[in-house]
């Protein structure tokens, strides 16, 4: 079914949540633009009706823009899951600011917390350059939770051979893969410039 709420209103509402106030290096905790937030929801909601009516899964939902975006799109429940305490601090209030109902649960844990089954599972993992191998994790537990799975990481055809296999081995299989962008504001001292935008892929994965 067509997702009713227009995109450009989503991308606004997001866009005026507020983002993490001291972001982790380790934690590669970098806030998901509105833009590729609202992308990622309406390719899951109104390409492949993952979203409306759904029971939706936020893997590192960090300030919560991909489960509060699915939350107002129609997902009938979400969960969003960190380890960071802060960060669900914010999403809670972000939750509260925008009026995005009560079907979000957030949980402050490891997400080897996750237990139960979803429809779908959202997320923006750490990319595994500051700690190697952290986005294998959310790729594991992804597949293990929910029957579909969208999930962004660095682009390049060495990485998707090996997210392809990865997937495969972890019984799942890649059905679609989309190319999007993700601007990077100033965040961490290594930094060298005020804005860098990055072309991410976003994978749509099934779990069998």
């Amino acid at each position: 079914m067509k997702i009713l709420f227009p995109k450009r209103d989503l991308e606004i509402i997001l866009d005026s949540l507020k983002p993490h106030p001291e972001p982790k290096a380790i934690l590669e905790q970098y806030t998901i633009p509105a833009e590729t937030a609202s992308e990622i929801l309406f390719t899951a909601g109104s390409l492949f009706d993952d979203i409306l009516d759904r029971r939706v899964l936020d893997l590192g939902c960090g300030t919560g823009r991909l489960a509060i975006g699915a939350s107002i799109i129609g997902a009938r429940e979400v969960v969003g899951v960190d380890v960071d305490p802060w960060a669900v601090m914010v999403a809670r209030n972000n939750q509260a600011n925008v009026n995005a109902g009560r079907k979000i649960q957030w949980i402050i844990s490891d997400i080897a917390c996750v237990r139960g089954r979803f429809d779908t599972a959202l997320q923006n993992p750490p990319f595994g350059v500051q700690r190697k191998g952290a986005d294998r994790l959310f790729i594991r537990k992804a597949l293990e939770a929910a029957d579909v799975v969208y999930s962004l990481h660095k682009a390049g055809q060495k990485n998707r051979a090996f997210i392809k296999r990865f997937a495969k081995e972890n019984g799942g299989r890649v059905t679609d893969l989309f190319q999007l962008k993700f601007k990077i504001p100033w965040t961490f001292s290594f930094h060298r410039k005020r804005f860098q935008t990055v072309i991410v892929d976003l994978y749509r994965m099934e779990s069998s």
